[in-house]
């Protein structure tokens, strides 16, 4: 079975391998990137580690996402099919719903690379394969239509990926014991606000923007004081970039409009959301100008009126909000103005708080919607799509804070698969060749550690008393980590490394390479901080969701909130404890290009992405290593059935349970390893052709549980139904014995009454024979019917009826002949008739007297046989006035000397001509026609004899008779017939035909018979025409 399973899956590797583990030379990365390569080239995106999944982004549509596929996958083991994100969607499925245990799928790489796509096909196919009732569906579609909701509100166009997450996600889907999807669960991550406010050049703010202005409708649009052009407002024009080719703003605005509906927001909060989404971007057209004191003013009313319309903020409020802020000294309350530069400040820390706070709030609402009702224990598989690695021209806040993520990510997934791995095996006692590897931790340290992480060097620089810049953050750095080896800026970098670096940057060197930040902005950032009475001003909110957004009884501390970089990591270490709790499955994506070009593959970039996801190490594990381990209660447990020793208790140890177990399977020696609590399977496929054979054997011992409970169940109740079987069989046997009886009666009558119909048959009728004769005349009619002729010339075909028939027989056979020739007559067309007349008359005249002639008579004859254009011009005008009946070619043999000339003969209504080309060689008039000479033979000759008239007309050179060869003699010469309106003119001799030569003078012409036809002159002087016997014209 093991050997079948791998030469099934060596067939399957058409191109490249499917599983870099069957990969020859699997520590050469060049080798690696040769089999991603030629897969990636033939539109397999999908390969295995294991059971690890890498994902190379295709750029454009592949057909291997279809309901159809989703069939394909679901219930087969991991490596029967090729490499797909479907069989580790189902395989993760499968695996929780057998073991009842918590699962993850992390969907790691750089922006771009494909994470929210697989994240989407996941969700996509649970949504088919999970069990489906009402309830479920309804879980089923919120699950689903909570992507473009999310998406539209956190995602934007960057200059890497055309739909960037711009915050991290963590979804939990919750099933029952079923396998159903019973609710859901979604955790969000470092928003990027300050893209609301800002955006480099080349990317965009959050879609729902674009989305509300390009597709919003019309009478939605003139309520939240909006104009259907995006370059109209600041905060979407940042990064000059309002449309792209990829992104069609108008269908995504359908899309999240219904999307909205099925998560069941009502119809107040989708209007309070939209005034919120309008409000940010009035709130970016507000301008300020400096007074005569140096202090903001508003210059725009317009803009105002409309935030305070959609917020529901009185307008003197939102003003001075905008253009003061509120300083409390002990007992006392001060409003200090403004400069231009703080109240353009406070703007935008508004508008960010206010867009933060909604997408919390939408997090939740959503959550909400999936929150599952019942209290029973749940399973879980989680998807972490998360931020991939981003490394721009220009690094900032949010990027080290997007790295750091990474790098715990990664710190996560070496714990989790090259550590741990081995920690295991050292703890089970297997032998185990270490694999080095980088462990990223050094730099988590160097950014994460107590008092002198960055993390914590950037907080004590936003909390320490007097002028703290970003300048002095980085100086800080320098002095606390400047030897670090992962950390350089431009006053501790060498010569070389100078030239690279800005004074105002430092550079960290990340697991998946150097990245270079400008510190600019990083305390601003860090510190995100809303002035106190801007959130006064959003309190006294008439919106709903503002008031949830900024409670009244929300805490008004004087001390500091936590900072952004702080509440990132305390979120960070939240979300590794989630996910170290659970059974980890990895999909690795990599995108191919920079350009997002379909099928163009970078080796460079390639070749960096496989070596930060730490894809190599994963490789040479899984080679040095086992691909399964399990604990032996647990194996025993699932597999005990497959051997007859361990069926269906076992009294032994577990181990020792295990091991007969695999004995009888027909493990070997190098296939797996027995551990101090578990069982470690070297090949996947030596576990799945296990798995096959315990799936085989549950079903034939579920075969035979129902086979006897079937058999106690219905045992008593077979016997109660043969007792009452037994008692119906002797009443139906009576009853059917005595119709046969009564059957067996009424056949003896009627044979009876047949037999002496039969014998007096002949007699006249009488109650005796009157229902014999009946049958009779029934029968014959039956018969005659079947049987009836098909044409007239059948007609002597009639049935022969018996005695008393004869009489309405005759009478049928003459009605039925007169309906067959009157069906005849109607199918006959004008064309048909003429030609049959015209075959009747050749009949007259030929047969029975010329050989050839039955030949002649499948054979239709034809209006002409030369076509008019066919004949000389000149000819046609000589003859025109008398009209061409017929005309046909033919051979015309000299009178003297006997030599064949090819002529045309042409009949008119009143002559025949004989015509050589432009000439007529020969006029006859039928007036002067004596008559026509042919052999009964199966020649072609016809010989026309003229009548000479006195002297004065042979001075007009009236010539002799003319002998002729036709082809289609029997047609010519009825033709003749009808035109010249002589039927006797037809002559057929035997032997020898004389004609005048010309008056005075004869020649003769001899016919016979001979083996082949032939035309010769005799020594006699007569022409010889010899015709082969009964030949076919």
């Amino acid at each position: 079975m093991l050997r079948n399973m791998e030469a099934s899956l060596m067939a399957r590797d058409r191109v490249g391998i499917q599983d870099f583990v069957l990969l020859d030379s699997y520590t050469s990365e060049t080798a690696f990137l040769d089999n991603l390569r030629k897969r990636f080239h033939e539109n397999l995106i999908y390969t295995y580690i294991g059971t690890l999944l890498v994902s190379v982004n295709p750029y454009k549509e592949l057909d291997i996402f279809s309901k159809k596929q989703m069939d394909i996958y679901m219930g087969v083991n991991f490596f029967e099919l090729p490499p797909h994100i479907y069989a580790l969607a189902d395989n993760a499925f499968r695996t929780m719903l057998s073991e009842f245990n918590n699962h993850f799928i992390l969907i790691s790489g750089e922006s771009g690379a494909g994470k929210t796509e697989a994240s989407k096909k996941i969700l996509q196919f649970y949504a088919v394969s999970c069990p489906s009732t009402k309830l479920l569906n309804n879980i089923r579609d919120r699950l689903l239509l909570s992507n473009p909701v999310l998406e539209a509100f956190g995602n934007a166009k960057t200059l890497k990926n055309d739909n960037s997450s711009r915050f991290g996600k963590y979804m939990d889907i919750q099933f029952n014991y079923q396998g159903g999807a019973v609710g859901g669960h979604i955790l969000s991550y470092l928003l990027e606000k300050s893209r609301v406010v800002h955006q480099n050049h080349g990317e965009r703010n959050f879609h729902i923007f674009y989305q509300l202005v390009e597709g919003g409708e019309e009478e939605l649009l003139r309520w939240l004081g909006l104009e259907r052009n995006c370059q109209r407002y600041t905060y979407l024009m940042q990064g000059n970039c309002p449309k792209v080719s990829s992104i069609n703003d108008k269908s995504e605005w359908k899309t999240v409009r219904n999307a909205l509906s099925v998560i069941e927001f009502s119809e107040a909060d989708i209007e309070n959301l939209f005034a919120i989404i309008a409000s940010v971007l009035h709130l970016g057209n507000i301008n300020f100008e400096a007074s005569a004191q140096g202090y903001a003013l508003l210059n725009n009313s317009q803009e105002i009126h409309w935030v305070s319309k959609l917020l529901g903020v009185p307008a003197p409020v939102l003003q001075h909000g905008l253009t003061h802020k509120k300083i409390e000294a002990k007992m006392e309350e001060v409003h200090s103005p403004f400069s231009v530069e703080h109240a353009v400040y406070a703007r935008d820390a508004l508008a960010k708080a206010i867009y933060g706070r909604t997408f919390n709030w939408l997090v939740n609402k959503v959550n909400e919607s999936l929150a599952n009702k019942d209290s029973s224990r749940k399973t879980v598989i989680g998807l972490l799509d998360i931020y991939g690695f981003e490394v721009f021209s220009v690094n900032s806040f949010e990027q080290f804070c997007i790295n750091y993520c990474n790098e715990k990510l990664q710190q996560l997934f070496i714990q989790l698969t090259l550590k741990s791995e081995q920690e295991e095996y050292e703890t089970e006692g297997i032998e185990w060749e270490p694999v080095p590897f980088f462990n990223n931790k050094i730099i988590c340290d160097l950014v994460e550690a107590k008092h002198k992480g960055i993390v914590s060097l950037l907080d004590e620089e936003c909390l320490r008393p007097g002028e703290a810049t970003d300048l002095t953050f980085l100086e800080k750095m320098e002095e606390e980590i400047g030897n670090h080896p992962h950390f350089v800026t431009h006053k501790l970098a060498n010569q070389k490394t100078r030239k690279t670096l800005e004074r105002g940057d430092f550079r960290l060197l990340h697991y998946a390479g150097e990245v270079t930040y400008c510190v600019v902005g990083f305390l601003d950032k860090n510190n995100d901080l809303l002035y106190r009475n801007g959130k006064e001003v959003m309190r006294q909110s008439t919106n709903a969701i503002i008031q949830h957004c900024f409670p009244a009884t929300e805490p008004d501390s004087k001390r500091r909130p936590e900072t952004v970089v702080t509440q990132f990591k305390v979120s960070l270490v939240g979300l590794t404890e989630i996910l170290m709790s659970k059974e980890p499955w990895y999909v690795r994506c990599i995108k191919p290009n920079e350009s997002k070009q379909p099928g163009r593959f970078d080796d460079v970039l390639v070749r960096h992405q496989v070596k930060y996801l730490g894809l190599m190490e994963h490789l040479r594990v899984r080679r040095a290593g086992f691909a399964y381990r399990r604990k032996y209660e647990f194996f025993l447990q699932r597999y005990k059935a497959l051997c007859p020793e361990t069926w269906p208790h076992w009294k032994g140890t577990a181990a020792e349970g295990v091991l007969c177990l695999i004995k009888h399977l027909g493990y070997t020696p190098d296939e797996y390893k027995m551990g101090r609590t578990k069982i470690f399977i070297r090949h996947p496929r030596t576990l799945f052709a296990t798995e096959d054979a315990f799936q085989v054997c549950k079903h034939k011992l579920a075969t035979r549980i129902q086979a006897k409970y079937k058999g106690h169940r219905v045992k008593g109740k077979y016997i109660k139904q043969r007792e009452a079987a037994t008692k119906i069989e002797n009443c139906w046997r009576g009853l059917m014995a005595r119709k046969e009886k009564e059957k067996r009666q009424w056949a003896v009558k009627v044979i009876k009454k047949f037999i002496k119909g039969f014998m007096t048959r002949h007699e006249p009728a009488s109650v005796d024979n009157s229902e014999y004769l009946a049958y009779v005349r029934h029968n014959y009619l039956t018969r005659l019917k079947e049987n009836l002729p098909k044409t007239v010339l059948e007609k002597d075909l009639w049935l022969t009826p018996p005695p008393i028939m004869q009489q309405a027989s005759q009478l049928l056979k003459k009605l039925y002949t007169q309906h067959m020739v009157r069906k005849y007559l109607r199918g006959i067309t004008p064309q048909h008739k003429t030609q049959m007349v015209l075959k009747v008359q050749a009949s007259s005249i030929f047969k029975g007297k010329k050989e050839n002639y039955p030949f002649s008579v499948c054979m239709p004859f034809l209006d002409t046989r030369i076509a008019e254009e066919d004949i000389s011009l000149k000819v046609l005008q000589m003859i025109r006035p008398e009209r061409i009946q017929y005309s046909v070619p033919v051979v015309k043999y000299d009178r003297n000397g006997f030599r064949p000339r090819l002529r045309q003969l042409i009949f008119t209504r009143e002559a025949a001509y004989l015509v050589e080309e432009v000439k007529i060689k020969q006029r006859i008039e039928f007036n002067f026609l004596k008559g026509v000479s042919v052999s009964n033979l199966s020649d072609n000759f016809l010989i026309l004899h003229v009548i000479y008239a006195d002297k004065k007309q042979n001075d007009n050179k009236q010539k002799g008779d003319l002998v002729l060869q036709c082809d289609y003699l029997f047609e010519a010469l009825t033709k003749l017939c009808v035109i010249a309106n002589k039927q006797d003119c037809i002559k057929v001799v035997q032997g020898s035909v004389r004609f005048d030569i010309h008056p005075g003078r004869e020649g003769f012409v001899d016919f016979k018979s001979g083996q082949e036809p032939m035309v010769y002159r005799a020594k006699n002087g007569h022409l010889m025409v010899e015709s082969r016997t009964k030949s076919r014209i």
